[in-house]
């Protein structure tokens, strides 16, 4: 009588995994081995779970949302996990137990990490953090040849094997802006394509517009310059269709920046969905800002250019497990902010694929000698994403990669005066909109 009884519920759905050299028992098992070099070795997308007794591991790849929430019982312990906070609050509701939720009390599994948690009742050990991912920096020469065709290589290789785990007469679609992260995906995409005797004329270039966006110009430039036109497909929207509680919903976030550009993947997915019903498979390019360090550090207070360099992945995963500003609700960086790719795609129907989230892309990325090559020069690290992307692009497809100034996907989709009608700057309004969610 003295024994706790725990319970798992695990709400993954396990057809979201991407695998391609285990099967799926053959890599929770290496997630239950706790061994950090066994579970770098999965090779996809995913997020698992597995137990042995009271000891469960945890593991996700950057792409792969995963939450959990430990909840009390008289018998013993109830561990949920799901890819949703709304689902870990419906899973408690069907077992009485939702008197002991509130969002913030769920906790994000940071990508890269096995998080080990032990079900041995009250008072609840912490769970213990184990890196599988750590790329070396400044591993690469200050080759700029060298590193495009390093880092766009390895963009082709994760491309290829998406591409031949897709059903061959299945459609796929690219969100594209004409930017240098979707360009690169598009040209890489087709070339990849054609390289394995497969059909390009499955492929489709999406390109979200509200009709004065200066995007769809872009798109149309870019694909001008390639005489590659009969790809583009606009998807037209109106405005007034954003609904910013809906968006809140759907990505279970407040960050404006965030639900901004959920917002346009809601509303490009919704788009692509009514003219094609059966459309399944999508890739974009979210990752590629943050690989090549392109943000404004100015907008960002907390930042310094050396803060960016030197710090490993700060962009993919924020300040770190164990720092005072991480976030054991949200993570952070884009272990945090994938949810406004994946969450809107997946509402939709649709299965989303980013190759730049992929570890073999990222650890290129890390290898660049950022320091090396800036001298820590704030316009130097800016157009450094382009020289190297067009010479990557260039090196492994023979395409010339057509080079825009750097645009967010909401503010390319529509005028920022007019974003601004309808999606107000401050994040405490979302955050309240947020939890009236659960009040």
């Amino acid at each position: 009588m003295d024994q706790y009884l725990e319970r798992v519920v695990d709400l993954l759905d396990p057809s979201a995994n991407r695998i391609h050299n285990l099967t799926l028992e053959e890599a929770r098992q290496r997630v239950l081995s706790g061994q950090p070099e066994a579970v770098r070795e999965i090779d996809g997308s995913f997020a698992l779970v597995a137990r042995a007794g009271k000891t469960v591991r945890l593991a996700r790849s950057l792409d792969r949302p995963m939450r959990y929430f430990l909840a009390k019982r008289h018998e013993g312990p109830a561990l949920i996990v799901a890819d949703r906070i709304d689902a870990i609050h419906r899973q408690l509701e069907a077992d009485g137990l939702a008197d002991q939720f509130h969002p913030s009390y769920t906790r994000m599994v940071p990508a890269h990490y096995v998080v080990e948690i032990q079900l041995v009742g009250c008072p609840d050990p912490d769970p213990t953090y184990t890196r599988f991912f750590s790329p070396v920096r400044d591993a690469l020469p200050t080759d700029l040849d060298a590193i495009g065709q390093r880092y766009i290589g390895a963009l082709a290789d994760e491309l290829a094997k998406h591409l031949k785990s897709v059903p061959e007469r299945e459609p796929i679609g690219v969100s594209f802006s004409g930017g240098i992260d979707s360009g690169a995906v598009f040209l890489t995409t087709y070339h990849v394509l054609r390289q394995l005797g497969l059909n390009p004329a499955r492929l489709k270039a999406f390109t979200l517009t509200f009709g004065e966006g200066p995007d769809l110009a872009q798109a149309h430039a870019f694909l001008e310059r390639l005489g590659l036109s009969l790809f583009l497909e606009p998807i037209e929207a109106d405005l007034g269709s954003i609904d910013v509680g809906e968006t809140i919903r759907v990505v279970e976030d407040y960050k404006p920046l965030d639900v901004e550009a959920a917002s346009m993947v809601l509303t490009l997915c919704r788009g692509i969905r009514q003219r094609y019903p059966g459309w399944r498979y999508l890739i974009d390019g979210d990752g590629g800002d943050e690989n090549l360090k392109d943000y404004p550090i100015e907008e960002n207070p907390e930042l310094t250019i050396r803060s960016v360099v030197n710090n490993l992945m700060l962009y993919q995963e924020g300040w770190g497990v164990g720092r005072i500003k991480h976030s054991l609700t949200y993570s952070g960086g884009l272990s945090r902010s994938y949810a406004r790719t994946y969450a809107p795609a997946r509402h939709c129907g649709f299965s989303s694929f980013s190759p730049f989230t992929a570890p073999a892309v990222v650890e290129v990325a890390e290898g660049i000698p950022f320091a090396a090559l800036t001298g820590y020069d704030v316009p130097r690290l800016y157009s450094l994403k382009g020289e190297i992307v067009a010479r990557g692009v260039r090196a492994v497809t023979g395409l010339e990669l057509p080079v825009f100034p750097k645009r967010r996907f909401q503010h390319g989709a529509l005028p920022l005066d007019r974003l601004r009608e309808r999606m107000p700057a401050q994040e405490l309004t979302y955050r309240r909109q947020f939890l009236a969610l659960y009040q």
